[in-house]
């Protein structure tokens, strides 16, 4: 039981837990030992070490998840929630003593409310699912985090960005309401099919973000918007990093309200070209003295409107310094977001030691990015990126096998990044991965409040510890 590496001890107590989640939910969602295989034991992030969970309950409604947390509460035994297992920061990485709660089998859409704009799922509902759903009703979820496989649970666990943030913002800004279990077992309900309210502490927005720490999310309700039909893809390629930043500000202040707005760099561009045969017809002269490509979405309900948009855009950029700007066929412009979107594989396959999401105020975006180039180069490291260059938030990735080189390389990163007003994370979350720089430049109080938050929901100190903190 629960592996060679336990002490009997440690096994005859995971036994006993065993025996009780078995008589609460049925011998079938409870695994253990060789019964669970090694997809449960890591997220995606690149150096979290793989653990296999002490044991691994599959529940499948609310009710079954107050259970758990209950008797785990009173055994004292760390409880970790996984989703789909696409985070990026070690989050989800289960406790070699503890449960695993998967929520596989609670992935229904329980309402697509055409009326309120609104969908109230389970949290192993996946982001594809939901398009599907939505777009039946002619409406979206416009968080679209990199992967359509990711779930909603963990989605709202990390507050998930992706690259439709400058329009519509992220995961947060979309969750009118939770049902939730506290590390107590008990169930609360907040929030509500309504989008405002002002009747005490927004428990809501507490839970999203906060990375299965404070609370089990086993029910969300979504707010989604008008599927926008008319589109067009800009490409604008520009003599370096610092002209695509410096245009950014300008586009904003347009009023178009571009839905994607990214920066690319020309590694970057060189490798998703290659990985993903993209032909975007850039003629050789340009991609030769192009340091920096900006790739703008345009969406509105009718493409003569959006196609004016795009002239203005276009005018713009070309005002800016771009050397052209090419009106992408919509074939290729799906091409080219679905690589970037896939940019993690190509970093991944390319041998990336890590990967920072950093966000800073978008006015910060050069200095930001030419001090990290400064950083990166004075440690020895390589740094490559590209990134949400509408909302600030750029991803780097980290090409330094030394780990104490690379790890003073990010905490130098990550403090200056914090000097220009922006946070250590934008999108992907702590985990495990980034709690260590987290703590240590993070604002003591704010830490200390956070900690005193969690003690709240969760008093046994059960629920991801090791995540965000130090247990």
């Amino acid at each position: 039981m629960g592996g060679p590496d336990l002490s009997a001890r440690t096994a005859e107590k995971l036994t006993a837990v065993a025996d009780r989640m078995k008589s609460a939910l049925g011998d079938k969602a409870v695994r253990f030992g060789d019964e669970v295989s090694d997809d449960y034991y890591a997220d995606e992030s690149l150096h979290a070490a793989k653990v296999s969970p002490g044991l691994l309950v599959i529940p499948t409604s609310t009710a079954q998840v107050a259970d758990i947390v209950r008797i785990a509460a009173e055994t004292r035994t760390p409880v970790t929630a996984r989703g789909a297992g696409t985070g990026l920061s070690g989050a989800c990485i289960p406790d070699a003593e503890g449960v695993l709660v998967s929520f596989e089998a609670m992935n229904s859409i329980l309402e697509v409310d055409e009326r309120s704009h609104a969908a109230v799922v389970q949290p192993g509902v996946t982001l594809a699912e939901l398009d599907v759903a939505a777009a039946a009703a002619g409406l979206v979820f416009p968080v679209h985090p990199g992967t359509d496989s990711a779930s909603l649970g963990g989605n709202l666990s990390t507050n998930a960005g992706g690259m439709a943030a400058v329009r519509y913002g992220v995961t947060r800004h979309h969750v009118l309401g939770a049902e939730a279990v506290l590390g107590t077992g008990e169930v609360v309900r907040s929030g509500g099919r309504f989008v405002k309210v002002s009747s005490g502490y927004d428990l809501t927005q507490l839970l999203v973000g906060s990375e299965g720490t404070l609370a089990l999310i086993t029910e969300a309700t979504l707010k989604l918007h008008p599927r926008l039909t008319a589109t067009t893809t800009l490409l604008a390629a520009f003599e370096s990093v610092d002209d695509v930043t410096a245009v950014i500000p300008e586009l904003i202040s347009t009023g178009v309200e571009p839905t994607t707005c990214e920066y690319i760099d020309r590694g970057t561009m060189k490798g998703l070209r290659a990985q993903n045969d993209l032909t975007l017809a850039i003629p050789a002269e340009v991609e030769a003295k192009t340091g920096a490509y900006l790739v703008v979405v345009l969406e509105g309900r009718i493409q003569s409107r959006v196609d004016e948009d795009a002239e203005l855009v276009a005018e713009l950029l070309a005002n800016a310094g771009a050397f052209d700007v090419y009106g992408l066929l919509s074939g290729q412009g799906a091409e080219l977001l679905a690589a970037r979107e896939n940019a993690f594989w190509l970093v991944k396959a390319a041998g990336a030691d890590d990967l920072i999401d950093l966000v800073v105020p978008r006015q910060a975006i050069p200095e930001y990015i030419r001090r990290t180039a400064e950083i990166g180069r004075a440690h020895g490291t390589r740094v490559f990126g590209c990134g949400h260059a509408g909302d600030g938030n750029i991803h780097f990735s980290i090409y330094q096998s030394d780990e104490e080189i690379r790890s003073a390389t990010i905490k130098e990163i990550f403090a200056m990044g914090l000097s220009l007003g922006g946070a250590i994370s934008g999108e992907h979350g702590i985990g495990r991965a980034k709690k260590s720089y987290f703590q240590a430049l993070e604002d003591p109080a704010k830490l200390a409040l956070q900690r005193r938050i969690k003690a709240a929901f969760d008093p046994a100190g059960i629920l991801n510890p090791g995540c965000i903190f130090d247990p």
